[in-house]
């Protein structure tokens, strides 16, 4: 099986995720922008996340044999802080960098104004850069945010295609599936949706334009869901082709649109040869030290 998770926060993860995501099978991902579960207090904030998210984060997951894209946005329960808003002017020269594959996650918390105006300003910068969008729905009044997301896209004029909305369910899905948007779920062990959720949604909607993510932020998740929802799509009489298309061919042909997709393999983590470094960090604490004897009663 192999897996393209095309919506995961990878800087709340560990290095033993990227280890057990490699063996499941994912070789490529991308990481969003997203809240970091605590007021930013300034842009300067966010523009080191955004060097990280192109930079140590990229080589972070090279190590481990898995290509890391990522999207940058503005996130919509900080579009309505006035400290975070002066971001949008720094954005676009981020955007240029060759590991940006779209913008987000944009869209709504709370649907307001201020949201409104930032989800605009996204879409904007998606149609002048030539890149997709993932747009967050909210979690509170999901139907009437979704439909609210769908006229916003609609009067932007960028092509549906190009969009992505995630984190829809059952009673979201039919109405952006009408839209000609993708519609991606992302797959949680308590909340959103889950893997025979997702299985059942699969069989009465089809393969076509659903990307299944597993997000992996910060609170209660699972970075293997999306293998998970894989296996159970197969117990359910999917054939593999059909789980190819969902986690694998699905999220490259809806990042392959910004041209600059990298899914050239890389060779993963090898502790025997030490890796190359980033601003002097190889991620490795020890390396061909880590056997050495510790004397009797000394510190560990």
């Amino acid at each position: 099986m192999r897996i393209f998770d095309p919506h995961i926060h990878m800087t709340s993860r560990t290095t033993n995720d990227y280890e057990a995501m490699y063996a499941a099978g994912v070789r490529a991902l991308v990481e969003p922008s997203f809240w970091l579960g605590q007021p930013r207090t300034n842009v300067g904030s966010y523009l080191d996340y955004f060097d990280a998210l192109t930079g140590w984060e990229r080589f972070r997951a090279s190590q481990f044999g898995i290509r890391h894209h990522c999207a940058l946005a503005l996130n919509p329960k900080e579009a309505n802080d006035p400290r975070c808003r002066e971001v949008l002017a720094e954005l676009p020269r981020f955007l240029r960098r060759e590991s940006v594959v779209a913008i987000g996650e944009t869209g709504y918390d709370s649907m307001t104004p201020e949201e409104d105006e930032v989800l605009e300003a996204h879409l904007a910068l998606a149609i002048e850069h030539g890149l997709s969008v993932i747009v967050h729905t909210p979690h509170r009044d999901k139907k009437h945010g979704t439909r609210r997301t769908l006229e916003v896209i609609a009067h932007s004029g960028i092509a549906p295609e190009l969009v992505v909305l995630d984190h829809l369910n059952e009673v979201t899905i039919e109405m952006v599936k009408e839209s000609g948007a993708w519609m991606g779920f992302s797959i949680y062990p308590d909340t959103k949706m889950d893997p025979h959720r997702m299985v059942a949604l699969l069989q009465g909607y089809g393969t076509e334009r659903v990307l299944v993510n597993s997000a992996a932020d910060w609170g209660r998740s699972d970075p293997l869901l999306t293998a998970k929802t894989g296996a159970a799509m197969l117990d359910a009489g999917f054939a593999p082709d059909d789980v190819d298309t969902v986690l694998w061919r699905n999220p490259v042909d809806f990042f392959a649109q910004s041209g600059r997709l990298d899914l050239s393999p890389l060779p993963g983590f090898d502790l025997a040869t030490a890796p190359e470094t980033f601003s002097g960090n190889s991620i490795l604490r020890g390396g061909a030290d880590v056997a050495t004897p510790v004397p009797e009663g000394a510190a560990r």
